[in-house]
């Protein structure tokens, strides 16, 4: 599959929801949080083949803002499944350029949570081959509720007249500023919603849906899904005409 893919027209930016780790581990006779753990060479592959072939920017939607409800044995486990991925993923990320960024509340994770990915974004930030996005304690509707806070705070203080709110002002207050929105959403495990994830940016996005547990997923299972965004046609509301001419 790597092959029919074309260099030349890439999505610029891939989304994945990670999903299905919890059946992966039921499957196995395990507790959820071994299809967590195994999940990693899943997030490694795709992150490095994203890497290799170009892609600018992947946003890994790792925690969302809904699994706060999980039961506490398994929230504290992710937890610290997340600094120690952090601690040990830190060579890969060197090795292959990329910077991690995040988006999502994450002020409302533990503090030494907090620490880490601290610690990992300034190590990675001269790295320019390509932005690894994770979206931590994030959920598209408390990032478009807390832009539109701020904006209502801007024009409360007289710095942005009302009449001037547009979509471009609205990006600029959103988590993902700064980020173009993605053009091809990868969903693992079959599932088929969106899952509060990127409301506002996956306005035109591309879904590629898979029958594959979120463990078992790999750079063969990557490269299928951007042959088949590549052999779509994007009109974003205009005709087929429209574009060829």
């Amino acid at each position: 599959m790597k092959e029919q893919i074309i260099t030349e027209s890439l999505p610029k930016h891939i989304a994945v929801i990670m999903d299905g780790n919890g059946r992966w581990a039921k499957k196995k006779g395990a507790a959820r949080i071994f299809g967590h753990k195994n999940a990693i060479k899943a997030v490694r592959d795709v992150t490095e083949g994203c890497a290799e072939l170009g892609v600018e920017f992947l946003t890994l939607y790792a925690f969302s803002t809904e699994n706060w409800s999980r039961p506490k044995v398994e929230v504290n486990a992710l937890m610290e499944l997340l600094v120690s991925t952090l601690v040990s993923e830190m060579k890969t990320l060197m090795d292959n350029g990329i910077r991690l960024a995040t988006i999502g509340d994450t002020e409302s994770l533990p503090k030494k949570c907090q620490r880490e990915l601290a610690e990992a974004m300034e190590k990675t930030s001269k790295n320019e081959r390509m932005v690894l996005v994770l979206a931590l304690s994030y959920s598209g509707r408390w990032d478009i509720t807390q832009a539109t806070k701020a904006i209502a705070n801007e024009v409360a203080a007289g710095k942005v007249n009302a009449e001037n709110i547009d979509q471009e002002l609205i990006n600029k207050y959103l988590n993902t500023s700064g980020i173009p929105d993605p053009e091809l959403l990868i969903r693992t495990s079959g599932e088929q919603r969106i899952s509060n994830f990127l409301l506002w940016q996956m306005a035109y996005t591309e879904f590629y849906i898979t029958d594959t547990l979120w463990p078992d997923y790999r750079k063969k299972h990557l490269y299928e899904a951007i042959v088949s965004y590549q052999n779509r046609e994007r009109r974003f509301g205009m005709t087929s005409e429209q574009l060829k001419s």
